[in-house]
């Protein structure tokens, strides 16, 4: 099993902890952590979008001018797609792009997450993240004594609304749960940092 520092908030080395390799100390699956990737971004799209066909804009009931003779090419409909206010070729229509991946084969890409953060020393295990009032500059200053100025994630044991609410402000940081972890938002962050008691947690329903 593989030794990772856990530090405080203030970035001093506090002690260790042993992490599960069957969590944190797996090869890392590329494929499969694209497929979830994909996945994840496509069931966030709203699917909304909307254009009309030469069937749906309006107008274009008369020939605009007769078969032959005219010098022009022949014309059916003001409406058809190559004149101004025709109709869209193709028209997007809405929809949904969900889709589902097999259950195992997420778990594998959060696994290749976990593993794939510690392998590349990215993943910081604090201590305690606690807070005595609503402070975005503590949280902040946190960040900055870990080494995680740019990107992170954070995540908590439990809801604390105080630590996700003064998080909320810093571009770029965003706060989890372990049941509300995804794979895309881990790799997305520069650092991964995890509340010790949140450790426990993951390796509980991963392991």
């Amino acid at each position: 099993m593989a030794n990772i520092q856990v530090v405080n908030m203030a970035g001093q080395k506090v002690g260790e902890i042993e992490l599960n390799n069957a969590v944190f100390g797996i090869e890392p699956n590329t494929a499969v952590m694209h497929d979830v990737v994909v996945n994840f971004l496509a069931n966030q799209r709203q699917g909304t979008q909307s254009a009309l066909t030469r069937a749906e804009v309006s107008g274009g009931g008369k020939k605009p001018w007769r078969q032959k003779g005219t010098g022009h090419a022949r014309q059916g409909s003001t409406r058809a797609p190559q004149w101004r206010h025709g109709g869209i070729v193709f028209a997007p229509k809405p929809r949904s792009y969900r889709y589902t991946l097999n259950k195992k084969v997420r778990r594998l890409a959060m696994k290749s997450a976990f593993s794939a953060k510690v392998l590349e020393n990215e993943m910081i295990v604090l201590d305690a993240l606690t807070l005595e009032t609503y402070s975005t500059k503590s949280v902040a200053n946190m960040l900055t004594a870990v080494g995680a100025d740019k990107k992170a994630l954070i995540v908590l044991a439990d809801n604390n609304q105080m630590i996700v609410k003064s998080a909320a402000n810093i571009p770029g940081v965003k706060t989890a749960l372990v049941n509300t972890l995804n794979v895309y938002d881990i790799l997305n962050a520069d650092k991964f940092i995890v509340v010790k008691d949140a450790v426990a947690q993951i390796e509980e329903v991963y392991a």
